[in-house]
């Protein structure tokens, strides 16, 4: 099958690849960890033992980070840690993905195929040749609930429509099987006009 390159055959950007990465993991993250200051801890607000005299370090009460049981010095609040990144720079990311699978080989292209019953030993049955203990990532060339319901039971398969990659997904996966319909649509997607390549 003849492959376009100006989305499978480009110079891999790895900078780019690094920043999709990571945006994609930052944007994953829950950011609900939450500790308590000095302020929020429960404890008395007396002071625990006069300011002189005692030899002692001034103590304004018992809640102080240096004592047991006090607050957290700088801990972590809830926070939002997802960012966006260029939707030109995240497309561009994608294509070196697939471009770097190409030279690698480690993509390859089958015949489209759907499995009506969704089950998984039809689909076993159709990517005996493919499934091997490694991670693998079939690209298909629409959402079909029908064969992820069939490949959800088997380990370290996950599927992606071609108008919705992650790039950590396809970048470390061993091995890709793209769908021929698949193929063509990525093909014509990420060739818009006034797309980087």
């Amino acid at each position: 099958m003849e492959l376009d390159d100006g989305v499978f055959g480009l110079l891999v950007n790895e900078d780019v690849i690094w920043y999709a990465i990571n945006n994609e993991l930052a944007n994953k993250r829950v950011g609900t960890a939450c500790t308590k200051d000095r302020g929020e801890v429960h404890g008395s607000n007396a002071k625990p033992y006069k300011q002189k005299s005692t030899g002692r370090a001034r103590r304004g009460d018992k809640k102080s980070p240096l004592l047991r049981g006090g607050g957290t010095i700088f801990g972590p609040k809830p926070r939002d840690y997802s960012y966006s990144m260029p939707k030109k720079a995240k497309r561009l990311a994608l294509k070196s993905i697939l471009s770097l699978k190409v030279q690698s080989e480690t993509l390859k292209i089958v015949e489209d195929f759907s499995i009506a019953s969704g089950k998984t030993k039809d689909l076993v049955g159709i990517l005996k040749n493919f499934l091997f203990d490694q991670r693998t990532v079939i690209i298909l060339k629409d959402d079909d609930p029908l064969i992820k319901q069939a490949g959800r039971n088997i380990p370290r398969l996950s599927f992606l429509s071609y108008n919705r990659l992650r790039a950590h997904d396809l970048f470390y996966a061993k091995q890709v099987i793209a769908l021929e319909g698949a193929v063509k649509n990525l093909n014509a997607f990420y060739n818009a006009q006034g797309e980087v390549k």
